[in-house]
């Protein structure tokens, strides 16, 4: 069978998602909604990444997590996002990994953000959170990224690696750094992706030996480098899980806090019920993670020939888990374009991921986002957007760069 008999057979799409511009002009609904009535498994061959599936209903999505002998995330066979090339095979975090080195990793991490270990935390991102609120000023307009939603997330992973604060700007570089995904992959641009990363490393390796020094407790550095699983992590595998555990902790949550403010000022109606029935706030908090998808896509790589809706994929391509389309999907969710933080099945949203590579930081996410909800709530304001924002047009993590709003006090 030549390779045009292959594509006949393969639903080909009409739409490549992976375009930034769908997100930097916010215009991916109608493509993603087409896609789940028409072809929720399709083909792309040609695309600045190269060609790619694209899986995009909830159930599949689900599917595939589910099965990661089939759709392996490991480094070696191609990572976890769309890029080819562009330092997953030199990136080895345990993100990037098949069992058994994902499972022993993820199991030296997974206590640090256990319940005890939040219900420990909130005091401290109470107070962190009402000592920002209290510096805002109110009537006057300022950009909500940078000044709560990037300051609060930063501040939580200053907590966690016992990093100095004042240093913050740096955080937010290297995370930047990390997590952006680019078809350019000239090595000019992985010479300065490098740069950013080793400078990091350094921080971090002054920051593990100091815990190297300290007793075992459940602080995610200490636990790190007293474990057999990644205590003597080469150079490298230590930089990718340094830059993949403050990513984790801080885009992800940084994009539903923005997403929150934007969902309020474009669906009124479920801020005032939310003022109305604080007990919401936790429903809400998984209604703006499912509605925001603060991570548009994860990607796997089949390890053989598969089926999957109603498709056959060969061995060895490149599928692409579009999470944000999966958020949306009309079969699950009713009214999926629209937020309610009423909605009964808000937590079957897959914005963490599902199956064993589930985000392990997830229940700090959720209770990050309620604090601030609280915080909001209990100052009596609303938080209006006061002039255009502007969205990322990274196709891996669905990001509000810059949004102006005002505090504005309710009478």
């Amino acid at each position: 069978m030549t390779n045009s008999d292959v594509l006949e057979k393969r639903a080909i799409t009409p739409f490549d998602v992976s375009d930034g511009a769908l997100y930097s002009e916010n215009r991916w609904q109608d493509p993603f909604a087409r896609l789940r009535r028409e072809m929720p498994v399709s083909y792309r061959p040609d695309s600045p990444y190269g060609p790619y599936w694209s899986v995009v209903t909830h159930d599949l999505v689900q599917k595939v997590e589910l099965d990661p002998e089939t759709y392996s995330s490991s480094y070696e066979q191609g990572g976890i996002t769309i890029t080819d090339g562009s330092g997953e095979y030199e990136f080895p975090n345990f993100i990037a990994m098949d069992a058994p080195t994902h499972t022993a990793q993820r199991k030296v991490v997974q206590p640090s953000f256990n319940p005890s270990e939040m219900l420990a935390r909130e005091p401290e991102i109470r107070a962190r959170t009402k000592e920002l609120f209290d510096a805002l000023p109110v009537g006057e307009t300022f950009d909500w990224v940078e000044e709560v939603s990037v300051k609060l997330t930063i501040g939580m992973l200053c907590v966690l690696f016992d990093f100095p604060w004042e240093q913050w700007r740096d955080m937010k570089r290297w995370s930047d750094t990390a997590s952006e995904v680019s078809p350019d992959q000239s090595e000019e641009r992985l010479q300065k992706f490098f740069a950013e990363m080793y400078q990091m490393l350094n921080k971090f390796d002054e920051l593990f030996e100091k815990e190297r020094k300290n007793p075992p407790n459940d602080k995610i550095l200490n636990r790190i480098i007293h474990s057999d699983a990644m205590g003597n992590m080469p150079e490298l595998e230590r930089l990718a899980n340094i830059a993949l555990l403050i990513v984790g902790g801080n885009d992800t949550t940084r994009n539903s806090m923005s997403g929150f403010v934007r969902a309020c000022n474009m669906f009124p109606d479920q801020f005032e019920r939310l003022r109305e029935d604080p007990s919401l706030v936790s429903n809400a908090a998984q209604e703006i993670i499912r509605w925001q998808s603060p991570v548009t896509h994860m990607r796997r790589t089949t390890t053989c020939e598969t089926e999957l809706g109603g498709q056959i994929i060969p061995a060895g391509e490149k599928v692409i888990l579009w999470y944000i389309s999966a958020n949306r999907d009309e079969n699950l969710f009713a009214n999926p374009d629209v937020v309610d933080f009423t909605r009964d099945n808000a937590r079957r949203h897959i914005g963490f991921g599902h199956g064993v590579h589930r985000c392990v930081g997830a229940r700090l996410a959720e209770m990050q986002l309620a604090v601030l909800f609280e915080e909001i709530l209990g100052r009596n304001v609303r938080v209006e957007q006061d002039g255009p924002l502007t969205y990322s047009d990274s196709c891996f993590l669905h990001e509000i760069d810059h949004m102006p709003v005002k505090m504005v006090p309710i009478a």
